[in-house]
């Protein structure tokens, strides 16, 4: 395995992240348990949630993937052996069966993060993240921004920001974060750090081959305000792994399962995942490993967030930490890229 630091903390945590969103839906305590110490022995050291997991959310299931790791973590021990992330549900999302009003008021966070630190059976949390902003933003298979939707918003990320140092004070989050954030909001978080306040540490986002907007212009923030880029979703719902090209359905696979699941399985992001496929069978790697590895060595990318439901797909995607991509592979990548750009926002 390779460690980094995450940028302004003294946490070293893997390159690796193990990401746990179907744990309760796609997989049982047991198999979490599993992927847990599979991963530990891998030198995997840090561990991903959130309390609206298990995904696809739902009342049902809500809460069950810390719960999870809550037990593995009494069973076991090893909380020191961890940096253990989660975070807190915004608005704008149909959730209100976690609380009312979803919003990131004081209210919300105490309920959130005790509630968080109960499941997780654990005194604190090294990385607390908002799991995507109050206000409405082009994400989750969004391209363009609709500034209607922020008319009536008002900032108050600086409150945010002092309800969050009440906490790290109290010695419950070590550090905070965020996540499906944009350029602006990270640049006014840093504003408001500029005058004092706790500066979030990270962004959480989705990237991979068919997702590489961030580049665009949240990557040179990342690199003037050294703040960490934690990757989701770098096999895009297991779509760069090539199993649902030519009209595939394979079983019990997330696409199969959740439909609606279906931001990387427009036409041209099949036509461009055909493309890497090529690729990876020219020089002789797996479209997966290739993938991930893509990922693993961006230079704004301090770890890399892997979610698995088998102990051979969780196997193959961390040994890609072994894999480096020649000059080659990555030219030829980047000529699929400048053909089609971001097929899958």
């Amino acid at each position: 395995m390779k460690y980094t630091n995450l940028p302004n903390t003294d946490l070293t945590i893997s390159k690796i992240c193990l990401g746990s969103m179907t744990w309760g839906e796609q997989n049982t305590e047991r198999e979490a348990h599993q992927q847990l110490d599979f991963a530990l022995d891998k030198g995997v050291n840090f561990i991903d949630t959130a309390e609206m997991y298990a995904v696809p959310a739902s009342q049902k299931t809500q809460g069950l993937t810390e719960k999870y790791i809550g037990t593995w973590l009494s069973k076991t021990g090893n909380r020191d052996k961890v940096v253990l992330a989660s975070k807190i549900s915004g608005p704008n999302r149909p959730f209100e069966y976690i609380r009312k009003p979803l919003d990131f008021s004081r209210r919300s966070l105490d309920d959130a993060l005790h509630q968080s630190l109960r499941r997780l059976q654990t005194d604190y949390l090294d990385l607390y993240q908002l799991h995507w902003p109050e206000r409405k933003v082009n994400i989750f298979g969004k391209r363009d921004y609709d500034h209607r939707g922020n008319e009536a918003w008002e900032d108050n990320l600086g409150e945010i920001l002092e309800r969050m140092e009440v906490y790290v004070k109290e010695g419950k989050i070590r550090y905070i974060g965020l996540s499906n954030e944009t350029p602006f909001g990270l640049m006014r978080y840093m504003e408001e750090h500029r005058n004092g306040k706790l500066k979030m540490v990270s962004t959480q986002n989705a990237y991979n081959l068919l997702q590489r907007r961030d580049e665009l212009g949240l990557t040179e923030i990342l690199h003037m305000e050294q703040i960490g880029y934690l990757a989701y979703s770098p096999l895009a719902f297991g779509v760069l792994s090539g199993k649902y090209l030519n009209g595939k359905m394979p079983a019990k696979s997330r696409v199969t399962l959740f439909p609606s699941y279906r931001r990387y399985s427009t036409e041209i992001a099949a036509i461009a995942t055909q493309s890497y496929l090529d690729i990876a069978n020219k020089y002789g790697v797996s479209l997966t490993q290739m993938a991930l590895a893509f990922v693993n060595d961006r230079p704004f990318v301090t770890s890399n967030i892997i979610g698995a439901t088998s102990l051979e797909q969780l196997s193959e995607n961390i040994e890609s930490i072994n894999l480096t991509l020649s000059e080659e592979i990555l030219e030829e990548i980047e000529k699929v890229h400048s053909k089609m750009p971001n097929p899958a926002p």
